[in-house]
């Protein structure tokens, strides 16, 4: 079963409070004002890349579209606004019937993106596409955090597959959104059970250190759990002495053993230690899998050594260094008029620090070199150029406030795989540099 297909609701009645709270007093002053009605355009980019960073991953994408459809104002939520005198009875009356009914465009989930890239595009009332900011929001700087770090692992470990195991390293509803965003990215697999049975993720894990030293014996430990999950599974051999555990471990489970971890000490010494030992005892199919508190850069330097997989926890789900991908959500324009024919008017922030925006309703493509590399972002406001056409990034995700474009993980994960491979070969250089490709903006009326 593939539960990404089943729109599954958040382990919460209503994802309607997942909103700051001047979504709903501005919404109170729309409507007593009548702009509320207004057709809008709010647009989710980021200004700039985490230092160092050469591209970013679009993730959660998908947990957006659910995010949406949950997003009600049920009894229980109305009665907690009313005595916290949040907003006026007038405004209660409008949420109880709130549902969005507006259009969303965006970067198809598992993309790259660049500074400036209009990631998604959210088209409505003013009333009704204010609310949605801080969820959106919340949602994609999460798991495209988590996809950007995990996407740098997994070009830094090749054709090793990458095990995300970083449950216990933040909140337990986050550790699930972090194990989707990892698998996004490039993971094969997560320790996860909540991951795996709402997202389908494959899931493995067999024993920690608590396991040996409940036994009066490694031996005994390892013949317990061969016993139980036979020959083909991972020993954790560094408990006390890893070329004893070694030697207890092929002496138990035989040569078929599956593999063996190691998650202490010099990863790169000791595997080339255990290999050859493996080796010499006759273990030569068994596999090395080592974690450790690993990030991007470990697993680059364990390239030469003989590993065959890479756990990774804290520095996962952490985003490695950059645990948010700074997108906000900004009007970019807005009808005159609560007339449906008024123009839009394109409206932009004027600010000092970098805050600045760029109004209007944006379009973007990714155009290719003669190699058929990418070698630019292109983000418009006019019409699109010919030789464009063809090449534009947003696709429509909500139409009329129904989902229309919601698709199973793997979707996302091989999307993201040749969005990667289509980027020039310095993406997957981990020295800092500036984005891979740059952001260009097309001027007004290039489209003809």
């Amino acid at each position: 079963m593939n539960t990404a297909d089943l729109g599954l609701p958040v382990d919460v009645p209503s994802t309607a409070l997942f909103t700051d709270q001047y979504e709903l007093t501005m919404l109170r002053a729309a409507l007593a004002a009548g702009t509320a009605g207004r057709r809008s355009v709010f647009e989710v980019f980021t200004r700039r890349l985490p230092d160092g960073r050469r591209y970013g991953v679009v993730a959660g994408t998908g947990r957006v579209l659910d995010a949406v459809e949950n997003f009600r104002f049920d009894a229980g939520v109305l009665d907690f606004l009313r005595e916290r005198d949040i907003v006026d009875e007038e405004t209660l009356a409008w949420l109880a019937d709130y549902r969005f009914s507006g259009d969303i465009w965006g970067y198809p989930e598992g993309e790259v993106y660049f500074p400036g890239s209009p990631i998604m595009r959210v088209e409505g009332s003013f009333a009704e596409c204010v609310l949605l900011e801080t969820v959106i929001l919340s949602i994609l700087n999460h798991d495209s955090a988590i996809a950007a770090a995990a996407s740098r692992m997994a070009s830094a470990a090749g054709d090793r597959p990458l095990i995300e195991m970083g449950a216990r390293r933040t909140h337990e509803l986050a550790a699930v959104a972090a194990a989707r965003a990892a698998y996004v990215g490039g993971f094969a697999t997560t320790s996860d059970l909540a991951a795996g049975f709402r997202y389908g993720i494959p899931t493995v894990g067999t024993s920690a250190h608590a396991f040996t030293l409940l036994h009066d014996s490694e031996r005994d430990a390892f013949r317990a759990q061969v016993d139980a999950l036979g020959s083909g599974t991972t020993l954790l051999v560094d408990t006390y002495d890893v070329a004893e555990a070694v030697r207890t471990a092929v002496e138990v489970a035989g040569p078929e053993l599956g593999a063996v971890r190691i998650d202490s000490g010099d990863l790169l010494l000791v595997a080339h230690r255990v290999r050859q030992q493996l080796d010499a005892m006759g273990a030569t199919g068994t596999r090395i899998v080592v974690t450790s508190d690993l990030d991007e850069y470990a697993i680059a330097s364990l390239a030469a050594a003989p590993v065959d997989a890479y756990g990774v926890g804290t520095q996962l789900v952490t985003g490695s260094g950059h645990p948010t991908a700074s997108m906000v959500y900004k009007l970019v324009a807005r009808a005159e008029s609560d007339d449906p024919k008024a123009p839009l008017k394109p409206v932009a922030k004027k600010s000092s620090g970098g805050k600045t925006s760029m109004g209007g309703r944006k379009w973007a493509a990714r155009r290719l070199d003669a190699d058929g590399y990418a070698e630019a972002e292109v983000v418009g406001t006019g019409p699109v150029p010919a030789a464009l056409a063809d090449r534009q990034l947003l696709v429509e995700l909500v139409k009329g406030g129904a989902v229309v474009a919601r698709e199973p993980l793997e979707a996302a994960r091989d999307r993201h795989a040749a969005a990667r491979a289509n980027l020039p070969l310095s993406a997957t250089q981990l020295s800092r540099g500036e984005p891979v490709i740059p952001t260009e903006y097309a001027p007004e009326g290039s489209g003809s």
